[in-house]
C-alpha cells in the first residue's frame, strides 16, 4: 500500500527562508550603511578642510596636500586625535581658562549665541559623568491612561515651571521607535512613574527592536526569581 504524499507548498518555504536570510544580514547591512555615512561626512569636512589649507600654501605643497584626501580612514584618524588633544588641553587650568573665553566669545554674537548656548546645555547634560540624563530608565502611561511606555529621566523640573508643580515632578524623554533618537519631552509626577531595575542601553534595546527583545527581570527584584536561601529562611518556623 503507497502511502499518500505530502505536497510541499515551494512558495511559503521561499518566502520562508528568504525572511530568515534577511534577519541575517539586514542588521550588519544598516550598520555599514550608517557607518559608510559617517565616514563620508568626516571625509567630506577633512577634505573641505584640505582644500582651505592648499589656498594659503605654496604651490609645491599644494598637490601633496591634496592627495592625503584620498588616503582611507586618514580623516577619521585625524579626528580622534584632535578630540584627543582638545580633551588633554582643557583638563587643565590655562585649558579650562581658554574654554571659559571661548565660551564667552560665543556668547555675545547674535544669533549664533542662542544655537551654541542651546546646544553647549543639551550636550554637558547628556555627556557630563555628573550628569544624570539618561541614568535610569522608568515605566510611564503615555500617550493614554491604561496605556504603558518606558521613557528615560532628565532631570527634575526648575524655574518658573517648578513654582507651578505643586507636587515632585521629573523630567522624561519619551523616545519612539525604532528611532530613539526623536521622541517627546514629559513632566510627570514621580509618584505616576514606575522605577525599571534595568540598564539604559538594555531599554534602548526593548525600544528599538520593539519590544522583541525583553531584558530579564533582575534576581532579587520586585519581577525576579526569589533567593532560595531566602526563601527557605522565610519558611521556617518561628
Amino acid at each position: 500500500m503507497r502511502l499518500p504524499l505530502k505536497r510541499v507548498d515551494v512558495g511559503a518555504s521561499f518566502r520562508k527562508y528568504l525572511v530568515a536570510g534577511l534577519l541575517v544580514w539586514l542588521p550588519l547591512a544598516i550598520t555599514i550603511w550608517v557607518l559608510g555615512q559617517v565616514l563620508d561626512v568626516v571625509n567630506g569636512v577633512f577634505g573641505s578642510l584640505l582644500a582651505a589649507l592648499s589656498l594659503v600654501l605654496p604651490a609645491s605643497l599644494r598637490e601633496g596636500l591634496l592627495e592625503l584626501r584620498h588616503v582611507p580612514g586618514l580623516g577619521v584618524l585625524i579626528l580622534a586625535c584632535g578630540l584627543l588633544a582638545t580633551g588633554v588641553a582643557v583638563a587643565n587650568i590655562f585649558g579650562q581658562w581658554l574654554l571659559t573665553q571661548w565660551d564667552r566669545l560665543m556668547s555675545n554674537i547674535p544669533i549664533v549665541k542662542s544655537i551654541y548656548s542651546s546646544v553647549k546645555q543639551v550636550s554637558d547634560t547628556l555627556f557630563s559623568s555628573s550628569g544624570n540624563a539618561f541614568r535610569e530608565a522608568v515605566l510611564v502611561q503615555y500617550p493614554r491612561e491604561g496605556a504603558w511606555t518606558i521613557a528615560f529621566v532628565t532631570g527634575t523640573p526648575s524655574g518658573e515651571v517648578a513654582c507651578h508643580l505643586a507636587q515632585e515632578h521629573v523630567s522624561l524623554y519619551v523616545p519612539t521607535t525604532p528611532n530613539p533618537t526623536s521622541g517627546f519631552f514629559l513632566i510627570v509626577p514621580r509618584a505616576d512613574v514606575k522605577p525599571l531595575q534595568m540598564t539604559v542601553d538594555e531599554a534602548l534595546k526593548y525600544i528599538i527592536s520593539m519590544g522583541t527583545v525583553a531584558p530579564l527581570a533582575q534576581p532579587g527584584g520586585p519581577c525576579g526569581e526569589a533567593d532560595p536561601a531566602d526563601e527557605a529562611a522565610r519558611n521556617q518556623p518561628g
